[in-house]
């Protein structure tokens, strides 16, 4: 059954020719929506189609052909384009939806296993499978036919996306509550700014610095020390005063730049956040200043808030 399966789609890289490439370019130039429709069967591997072209790009929904007749069809305007799926390219529900979408003016891709059939014969472009044999012993249940749509699918929303401008900052911004969006979000998405990024001159007394470090919302447990030109020159923590009250260093008129560390770990807010949490480990630090291209302390990476988001 494996083996039927696999043969379905070793099939479609042979009918993978201009009529792929032509429904590509339609999807690009679509200004509306991507629709996906299909019954039974087909109509699973619609939803599945429709939620992978939205997720990369490509706005798009699933509409049951049956709902359609009976009120959803309000969800296609004329700006949108149709792909629908049928192995028989005769599902009874699917040729009754054509008419009215025809009437609406929007466009009408098929994906289909016969190229002769009523819905090839009624869409601007049809995506041909060709015959396919059912892994079923019967020859009845959609079962290498399905994973061809799939695959077939997939394939146009891959190639969609990789002619479109949507990178990994585009994933992640589509993904915010999931393992794969977790994986792309930016230093910049996450780090402390403005109010929230403790930053001292290295001229500031020391008592200055805790009071910054304390006043701070959040409390963050480290200030960024800076230069006369706003450079970051070090990092001091709470960590560094405990070592320094630890050592009798009580004096809290010194400098901070005299007692800060010296050429602290950073991090860019364009780097990656389980980059920057690999930093952290490595490095066996709570706090990373997060610096511009100039060097300037623009914000505060706290192991704390990386570990909230479960990195």
């Amino acid at each position: 059954m494996l083996q039927a399966e696999a043969a379905a789609i070793r099939a479609l890289v042979e009918r993978v020719g201009p009529p792929f490439a032509e429904a590509v370019d339609l999807i690009l130039g679509c200004r509306g929506r991507l629709v996906v429709t299909g019954m039974g069967k087909s109509g699973f591997i619609a939803q599945k189609l429709s939620a992978t072209f939205a997720s990369t790009g490509t706005p798009s929904l699933y509409l049951h052909p049956a709902e359609a007749l009976h009120g959803d069809l309000g969800r296609v305007v004329r700006d949108d384009l149709l792909l629908a799926l049928s192995n028989s390219g005769a599902t009874v529900e699917l040729l009754r939806l054509l008419p009215s979408v025809r009437k609406i003016g929007a466009r009408i891709i098929a994906v289909t296993g016969d190229a002769a059939s009523p819905l090839a014969r009624a869409a601007d472009l049809v995506l041909d499978m060709g015959p396919i044999d059912e892994a079923c012993p019967m020859g009845l249940a959609p079962t290498a036919s399905t994973l061809a749509q799939l695959a077939l699918g997939d394939a146009l929303a891959m190639t969609v996306l990789d002619n479109r401008e949507f990178g990994e900052g585009d994933y992640a911004a589509l993904h915010p509550g999931g393992a794969l969006g977790q994986s792309v979000r930016r230093v910049g998405e996450l780090m402390r700014e403005g109010d929230r990024n403790p930053v001292v001159p290295e001229t500031a007394p020391l008592s200055r610095a805790v009071a910054v470090m304390t006043r701070t919302p959040g409390r963050p447990g480290a200030a960024s020390v800076v230069g006369s030109r706003g450079r970051l020159v070090g990092i001091f923590t709470d960590g560094d005063l405990r070592r320094l009250v630890e050592g009798g260093h009580i004096d809290f008129s010194v400098p901070v730049g005299e007692v800060c560390g010296r050429q602290p770990k950073t991090v860019r807010p364009d780097q990656l956040v389980r980059e920057a949490a690999q930093i952290l480990k490595l490095a066996q630090v709570d706090q990373l200043p997060v610096v511009d291209r100039e060097g300037r302390p623009v914000g505060l990476l706290d192991i704390q808030d990386v570990l909230a988001e479960r990195f």
